[in-house]
């Protein structure tokens, strides 16, 4: 065999020759001979037939489709193509029929409802009330007994001081010269005079201790003369039974202009 490309006819007759042969050995049947026009002697139904006549085509497209796997013969297909395409014309395109016209749209009857068909339902049995049950009264606890009182001793307040001791006024001596008060300059000059009387507290040592005015001699400037000569002053401590005594003296003061 030559290298050249096999020529049609061959390749047609070959691929003929080889498409039974190949259905045959796909299958595993042998196709029985075709009997003469007119004569039906194989017994088959309709069915049957359609069914063989379809097996015989896929059969034959296999075989074609065996041969194309063969490396010359696709080669001499794809040679002979050009030769078919120039040979066969086109088909014409085929006319497309224009669709057809939709029928007239026919009214359609509106369909009612019909009314929702309401069903009252039975109304539930009320519950019968639980009776009632009176509840046991509780229990009365007695309190218990108060605690026994507990004597409180309140202890006793103590006793008073004794009151102050009152020197007489005979009993005020002084140490020494009496204190003579200075007669202040504004008083001279007013004319003021008169007698004021002093409450003076003497300690046991006779110290002047706490020293008010009794009563005044009417002129203030007077009154605070006299007290200030008698805090300066210094009594004889005054004693009762040989025992220094502290107490209240009334000492009086004069105020007199001289003429």
């Amino acid at each position: 065999m030559s290298g050249g490309p096999l020529p049609l006819h061959t390749v047609a007759r070959a691929i003929g020759a080889a498409a039974p042969r190949a259905a045959a050995a796909a299958f595993g049947v042998v196709p029985p001979p075709l009997p003469r026009r007119g004569e039906r002697q194989d017994g088959l139904t309709a069915a049957q037939r359609h069914a063989m006549v379809g097996a015989i085509l896929v059969a034959h497209v296999a075989g074609i489709w065996g041969l194309l796997q063969i490396r010359e013969v696709r080669e001499a297909v794809a040679q002979a193509a050009p030769m078919f395409v120039s040979l066969v014309a086109p088909e014409p395109p085929k006319p497309v029929p224009p669709p057809p016209l939709a029928p007239p749209l026919m009214p359609q009857p509106v369909l009612k409802k019909p009314p929702p068909i309401v069903i009252a339902a039975a109304p539930a049995p009320t519950p019968a009330p639980a009776p009632f049950v009176v509840p046991p009264p509780p229990e009365v606890v007695p309190p218990p007994p108060p605690p026994p009182p507990v004597a409180v001793v309140v202890p006793a307040p103590p006793a008073p001081p004794p009151a102050p001791k009152v020197i007489p006024a005979s009993a005020v001596q002084y140490l020494g010269e009496p204190p003579v008060p200075e007669y202040p300059r504004l008083s001279i000059r007013a004319g003021e005079t008169g007698r004021v009387m002093l409450r003076i507290y003497i300690d046991e040592a006779g110290l002047p201790r706490t020293v008010q005015v009794e009563k005044s001699s009417g002129h203030a400037r007077l009154d605070e003369a006299g007290a200030a000569a008698m805090k300066k002053a210094r009594f004889k401590p005054y004693t009762e039974n040989g025992q220094a005594i502290a107490g209240w003296a009334f000492v009086p003061l004069d105020f007199a202009l001289e003429k």
